[in-house]
């Protein structure tokens, strides 16, 4: 009996755990769960989107999205070398913080401190100290330095007799930064911190005493030694050297080692090592199985769309002349254009050249005409705006082909002659008229019958029932 209720108990649990995350729907064989459609939902319909859907109307956006990455994965695009490199890299991305621990970071940032604190004890220590500085420029004149010299010795003797350096500081001193703390250079003094002639003389110095007047580039430093200590404890700096170490890319460093380390023991290439990781670590996180999934899935969506939409309607010439040809009254302006060129020559000759240059030759081929033929050495003849202008576009289209009165055109330098040449276009003539649009259109035309293809092709179902619980469980 004990028995049988063991197995019951097993049985009701395993059906538990595999429904936790159902199959919401099955694309061309594959299933998709809730988690994965549910991260792929509320991360395209979070705040701040501004055409949200419904989870209804949502389901036919994420179908074609999976069927165009079947077709991918069909035309073995995943296969691609480019691809792979792309992939690994954003895929190592999320996988390499996983090869540090704090233990590692902590380690280093002891190793640095040590390092420091050796140095720095070993070479005197930190010292604290105010300083005078009667500064001299680099142009200084032989009297200029002697007056400077002069004038720092006549401080120090003052000192000397008694006088207080701190008021003296405030009072002469050009470091006005220091000038009007009396002196004090506010933080502590390590080696190597300050030019050599100043750090010597510093060091040599007891506790209290103050230096002869000392010439380093900036000029002369009367310098007082007010207190000495060896390296700060490392408790109060590994804060800044956690800092050190992240701004440093150190931390990089250490996933590196960490990574050929762990490769050569496990004997395998560290891309298999990735490959492994960021498999165990999906099995734990699905927030991050599903975000690596996603990169994958839209690389290839990428490629696919880049195929069989986008770069194809770009370069399809003939298919973007019928497509115009058969819509072409979806095509309109709301006023007229001026498809042309606004020019400018130095010659007047050249004013009738240039119209005679590009008489007969498709539009689209005036640029490279004319600037073989006038542009062609380093003396360039003429300046040329090329396009398609509606009213407002262009300063000379406005005043010499719409008659605009109240324009005024800027004078291009150096050509001081201005042409237009050109016609006049109620409406669109040519799908190169409004390419853009056309191109656009066409492409979303391609987009359409290509996924209504897919539908044909690969199977999907859709589990209305578990549908019904995304976001509700």
């Amino acid at each position: 009996m004990r028995l049988k209720t063991l197995i019951a108990m097993l049985i009701v649990g395993t059906s538990a755990f595999a429904q936790s995350d159902p199959i919401v729907m099955t694309i061309n064989g594959t299933p998709v769960t809730r988690s994965e459609f549910e991260y792929s939902y509320n991360k395209n319909n979070s705040e701040g989107v501004i055409d949200k859907k419904t989870v209804d109307e949502y389901v036919d956006l994420f179908i074609n999205y999976k069927l165009k990455v079947a077709a991918a994965l069909d035309a073995h695009l995943d296969t691609m070398q480019s691809f792979k490199k792309e992939f690994a890299q954003y895929r190592d991305q999320q996988v390499r913080p996983a090869f540090i621990t704090q233990e590692d970071v902590e380690k280093e940032a002891r190793e640095i401190y040590d390092r420091t604190q050796h140095i720095v004890d070993s070479l005197g220590g930190l010292s604290k100290a105010s300083h005078i500085l009667i500064s001299v420029g680099q142009k200084a004149t032989d009297y200029e330095r002697n007056q400077a010299k002069l004038r720092a010795d006549s401080i120090y003797y003052a000192i000397q007799n008694g006088s207080d350096f701190a008021e003296l500081a405030t009072k002469f001193s050009d470091d006005k930064a220091s000038a009007k703390n009396g002196g004090d250079l506010v933080e502590w003094i390590q080696p190597g911190q300050t030019v050599q002639e100043f750090e010597t003389a510093l060091l040599a110095l007891k506790k209290g005493e103050v230096s002869r007047p000392v010439q380093s580039p900036y000029g002369y430093h009367i310098i007082k030694l007010l207190d000495k200590r060896n390296f700060f404890p490392y408790d109060s700096l590994r804060t800044d050297i956690i800092t050190f170490i992240d701004r440093r890319g150190i931390r990089d460093r250490i996933i590196d080692e960490n990574i050929e380390n762990a490769a050569k023991n496990s004997q395998i290439s560290k891309q298999q090592l990735m490959e492994n990781k960021a498999e165990e670590m999906a099995k734990e996180d699905s927030d991050l199985a599903n975000l690596i999934r996603e990169y994958h899935d839209g690389l290839l969506l990428y490629e696919i769309s880049n195929k069989q939409v986008w770069e194809k309607g770009a370069k399809d010439e003939e298919g973007l002349k019928k497509y115009f040809k058969k819509n072409k009254k979806r095509y309109t302006w709301d006023s007229p254009r001026f498809k042309g060129m606004a020019y400018h020559v130095k010659d007047a000759a050249d004013v009738k050249a240039v119209k005679k240059c590009v008489k007969g030759v498709p539009f689209d081929q005036w640029a490279d005409k004319l600037r073989t033929t006038f542009n062609a050495d380093s003396v360039k003849r003429i300046r040329v705006e090329k396009g398609i202008f509606k009213l407002g576009d262009n300063a000379l289209v406005d005043k010499t082909v719409f008659k605009k009165k109240d324009v005024t055109v800027t004078p291009v330098k150096d050509y001081p002659i201005d042409a237009t040449y050109g016609k006049v276009l109620k409406k669109p003539k040519e799908y190169g008229d409004v390419r853009g649009q056309v191109v656009a259109d066409y492409q979303d035309q391609l987009e359409k019958e290509w996924v209504a293809q897919l539908r044909e092709r690969y199977p999907v179902n859709v589990n209305k029932d578990v549908l019904s619980t995304v976001n509700k469980h």
